[in-house]
């Protein structure tokens, strides 16, 4: 239901089509004409033909039979000019089209028709901001956001055309929109939901006042009030909507509103509205005049002087017209030309039109919504200038996060996370120690804000899942369930696509920790170590030939045949041979020992063969002291790895990660190589080389042969506790943990990583020795000073026989 209601100027009358359809207790449009006229007339000066005369007709529905009905009833009385409606499309462009074929001026109070129909003998004039005004005004408020990626959330399907120089913007950009459209019920809980599932934070709602409601109360229910959403509403209603069970203190709602409350007839019109509102309704009045009824009171006064003006130069004549008959009124032209020329301050502020009838050289508050009202933040100017004052936007995190509560998940990691050893006798944040737990309080020192710590549910980072759903501290990041999340938590590309992240407090990467060789007690065959067995086994065998050689040359040669008793008459024919099978088998040995024997070659056969021979054991000696002076010293590590390439090209030495870890994605969606051939291994190896935890590879690493792929800084604390780790080759890849502003964090770190049992590491490849092997004294010294006491009593014992 609509009203219709006729103004009447004598002489000449004007008309005004309202579509109230709560005639009594509507947007108080009625009252608004009532309030115009009495003012106008408390102006007047001189005869009663100057006043102004009101009649009111009722439109009875937003069709064009219906407005076309209403307007061969206006015609044949005679009117000046014809303004509004207020929010009925069809009815204003039918008034449009039936005003420009009679040559009468249309005052447009409503939101332009979409889509705009071409008028080829006259125009109107609107003071309603143009669509594409309120296009630039929310560009503009998008601009100063950085243009993030929004989300139009519709009413109604002229929605694109409203709003097209926006959607146009955004089309030439980088930067996304998704539209969407609410369906006959006017439910936005599947939008919503989509909306928080593509993690768009800001919303832009194009809807009338009551469904921008609705959507902001869907919006509570889903918990989408957060500081992380920002929702710009375009209906200039905007001041009007009671927010305060929709809002909390983190909410952050935009809007806009063309009223001037500084004007000075401002105050007394929203008086004469709330106490018609208490008498003649009976109910609590609105917070501010409705839009529509304070561009209706304009838009009488605009007309009013351009009907006065128009006089002063010719005389203003009124004739009767028919909606069946081609006549017009002839003085439609000079009045409207009047129209775009009036400069007027009313209700909405500066009123003055271009010469395409819309309405220029004003200005829109931009609003901020709060649970006790709104406030002004800034003023878009139709030049396209927008001037921001302060905004909760704008705030430092110290201001927003100040005497608040945040629900901070996190996950058991050492040291970042630990349980004191006392925990069941404590409670709360009381339970927990760790450099994550110390760092959270001088957050919270310097922020002035209070956390409760929380575990997360399945005990991982976080990873996208097939359905596009999030594991871990991730999902419960989405899903509300937590404010915060602070943890060892590597920053990707993947998951900053979800969660924001903070930067980076620690710089880290990839690395594979080992443990290390563990070398072997000395036993009673250790001294056998410095040679291999070959080598040992050729020496046996030359000594065997050397024996045999000594033995034949000596039997061979002449001079070996001697007789050992010339003094004996009895035995003076009897020759001997010292190189008997015994002796020739003793011989080497004396030499390979360096202790001589009493059996000495004589001949030039046997004399070479046994220089040859003490050449050889030269050489060896010396090569068996030098071997065993190193074993004795550093005993040698066996690396069967020392890169990742290696790691990938043998399959003795099995490898893994944390499952649903950042490494297990980094090496998930690696294209090289090398690491591509990593994952697929650890994806298809059958038991599971995946860990739930840290703790759980660490000690797979010390029972098995299992190499663990772990960030560094997890690498450096744990072989700061276990001297029988080490990290082999360098780092994977460079990344961080989240958060980094001053040494405060280096301060904390050396108190959580340092004070190890094993001493740091200064190169982080496979080098390093068993927790036995620390040197002995020089072995050349004590083999000199056995050698010189040996020799020294075989001396003595050589003189006391002699």
């Amino acid at each position: 239901m609509c009203v219709c209601r006729s103004l009447s100027l004598a002489p000449p009358p004007p008309a005004a089509i309202l579509d109230d359809r709560v005639a009594a207790c509507g947007r108080g449009e009625r009252l608004a004409l009532a309030l115009a006229r009495e003012h106008i007339n408390s102006l007047t000066e001189g005869s009663a033909q100057g006043r102004v005369e009101v009649d009111v007709y009722e439109l009875k529905g937003d069709s064009q039979y219906h407005t076309t009905d209403t307007m061969c009833q206006i015609l044949p009385k005679g009117v000046v000019s014809v303004i509004g409606p207020a929010s009925s499309p069809a009815s204003g462009s039918t008034v449009s089209h039936i005003c420009g074929e009679k040559e009468i001026p249309h005052v447009k109070i409503g939101p332009e028709e979409t889509p705009r129909l071409p008028f080829l003998r006259f125009a109107s004039v609107s003071l309603y901001p143009s669509n594409e005004d309120l296009s630039s005004a929310i560009g503009s408020v998008l601009k100063s956001f950085g243009f993030p990626t929004a989300s139009l959330i519709c009413a109604r399907a002229e929605c694109l055309l409203r709003l097209e120089e926006l959607v146009r913007h955004f089309l030439i950009s980088r930067e996304t929109l998704s539209v969407r459209m609410l369906d006959d019920s006017l439910d936005a809980t599947p939008l919503l939901k989509e909306i928080r599932d593509d993690r768009v934070s800001t919303i832009i709602i194009h809807a009338n006042a009551s469904v921008s409601y609705r959507v902001l109360r869907k919006a509570t229910e889903l918990g989408m009030m957060s500081s992380f959403y920002k929702y710009i509403l375009t209906t200039l209603d905007f001041p009007l909507l009671a927010l305060d069970r929709v809002l909390d203190q983190q909410s952050v709602v935009l809007g806009f509103s063309l009223l001037n409350s500084s004007h000075r007839l401002y105050l007394e019109f929203l008086r004469s509205l709330q106490l018609f509102w208490r008498e003649g309704c009976g109910a609590s009045p609105p917070p501010g005049p409705a839009l529509s009824s304070a561009l209706m009171f304009d838009a009488v006064h605009v007309v009013v002087s351009a009907v006065r003006e128009l006089n002063r130069s010719q005389e203003i004549g009124v004739k009767p017209l028919s909606c069946s008959s081609p006549l017009i009124w002839q003085h439609g032209t000079s009045l409207m030309n009047y129209l775009r020329m009036v400069e007027y301050d009313g209700l909405t502020g500066h009123i003055e039109f271009n010469s395409k009838g819309q309405r220029t050289n004003y200005s829109l508050k931009v609003l901020e919504k709060h649970p006790d009202g709104h406030k002004e933040i800034g003023v878009w100017f139709s030049n396209n200038t927008l001037v921001m004052n302060s905004s909760s936007l704008d705030l430092d995190a110290s201001e927003t996060l100040v005497n608040k509560t945040l629900v901070v998940t996190t996950i058991l990691e050492n040291p970042y996370m630990m349980r004191r050893w006392d925990h069941q006798e404590l409670q709360g944040n009381e339970q927990y120690e760790g450099f994550c737990v110390d760092l959270l309080r001088e957050l919270a020192a310097m922020l002035h804000f209070s956390f409760t710590i929380k575990l997360v549910d399945d005990g991982l980072y976080g990873a996208p899942e097939p359905n596009g759903s999030w594991t871990g501290m991730v999902g419960e990041l989405i899903a509300r369930k937590a404010d915060l999340a602070v943890a060892p938590f590597t920053i990707t590309s993947e998951r900053e696509k979800v969660i924001d992240f903070s930067k980076p407090f620690m710089t880290l990467g990839i690395s594979i920790l080992y443990r290390v060789h563990l070398g072997r007690r000395p036993g009673y065959f250790s001294f056998l170590d410095p040679f291999s067995p070959a080598v040992w086994l050729f020496m046996l065998l030359a000594y065997l030939a050397v024996s045999c050689v000594l033995f034949l040359a000596a039997r061979l040669s002449p001079y070996e045949w001697y007789n050992p008793h010339p003094c004996l008459r009895g035995r003076r024919d009897v020759v001997e041979n010292q190189y008997t099978l015994g002796n020739s088998l003793w011989f080497p040995v004396g030499g390979f020992m360096q202790q001589g024997s009493e059996v000495m070659p004589r001949a030039l056969s046997t004399r070479c063969v046994s220089g040859v021979w003490w050449a050889f054991t030269l050489i060896i000696v010396s090569s068996y002291t030098a071997n065993l002076a190193a074993f004795l010293t550093v005993q040698r590590m066996e690396v069967p790895i020392e890169s990742p390439d290696d790691l990938a090209d043998q399959t003795n030495i099995q490898y893994g990660t944390i499952h649903g870890g950042s490494t297990m994605t980094f090496f998930m969606n690696s294209r090289y190589q090398t690491y591509q051939r990593m994952w697929n291994y650890m994806n298809s190896k059958q038991p599971s080389v995946f860990v739930k935890s840290s703790e759980e590879g660490i000690a797979r690493v010390l029972r098995s042969r299992y190499a663990f792929l772990v960030e560094s800084t997890m690498n450096e604390y744990y072989r700061g506790l276990d001297c029988n780790l080490t990290q082999i080759g360098g780092l994977l890849d460079t990344k961080g943990y989240g958060l980094q502003e001053n040494n405060r964090l280096e301060i904390l770190k050396r108190r959580w990583w340092e004070g190890g049992q094993c001493p740091r590491e200064e190169d982080h490849r496979a080098t390093g020795q068993s927790q036995w092997d620390a040197p002995p004294p020089s072995p050349w010294k004590q083999e000199d000073v056995m050698r010189f006491l040996i020799r020294s009593l075989w001396f003595l014992w050589s003189l006391v026989k002699k």
